[in-house]
């Protein structure tokens, strides 16, 4: 048994044991992140999903308090609406091997008295590249919000509005989205075209990926 415990993992595939994937090891590190803890009101509790074939990569803001207490990324109201836009069901969001869920910052940043604080800056730089890195390169990037448009659309328009009113020209390897946040119901309500024309072209990509066979 100790030569079995001493030996590498490539050599423990007859035994039975899980292997442990590049991107186990990331996500454990990921997770492990204590850089900006000293910053965190209710200390850190990086929450990520990622696995090695996901296609579609959901790019967020940050965890609420919600999914801070549960541990379960996108488990509140802003996710129900996401997943409404996205037209997938729990099981597919919360399937690894099919979406990943990379928000720009992984820990709960706290409130203020306008709601969430931003995101952390020290996550994105720190860990997407190699995040990204270990996915698929023919991935759907669905990049919600304005923290997540500032950093992977450098051709955005002036403000959030008009980039996402642009969403055609970032088809088919991109979505941009506002955020599903209740706090935004009135800009829904003044851009009804979003749910009128995006979402339906939205669901329709979305669907797209998830009907090809995995490679």
């Amino acid at each position: 048994m100790r030569a079995l415990l001493l030996a590498p993992r490539s050599a423990c595939k007859g035994y039975g044991l899980a292997a442990v994937t590049p991107i186990d090891e990331l996500l454990a590190q990921v997770r492990a992140c204590r850089v900006c803890a000293e910053d965190l009101p209710y200390g850190p509790r990086p929450i990520v999903q990622a696995g090695s074939s996901a296609r579609v990569v959901v790019i967020g803001q940050a965890p609420g308090r919600r999914v801070h207490r549960s541990g379960v990324p996108w488990d509140d109201p802003s996710g129900e609406t996401l997943r409404s836009w996205l037209g997938v069901t729990s099981e597919q969001f919360y399937d690894r091997s099919v979406v990943a869920l990379v928000p720009m910052g992984f820990c709960y940043p706290g409130s203020s008295a306008s709601g969430d604080k931003p995101p952390r800056p020290e996550c994105a730089p720190l860990w997407h590249d190699r995040l990204l890195a270990e996915l698929p390169h023919d991935r759907l990037d669905v990049i919600i919000g304005a923290y997540a448009q500032k950093r992977y659309v450098s051709d955005r328009a002036k403000t959030l509005t008009e980039t996402v009113a642009n969403w055609r020209e970032y088809l088919p390897e991109r979505i941009v989205m506002p955020h599903p946040s209740p706090r935004n119901r009135n800009w829904l309500t003044k851009n009804t075209w979003f749910e009128e024309e995006t979402i339906p072209a939205v669901r329709e990509r979305i669907a797209e990926f998830l009907s090809e066979p995995r490679k």
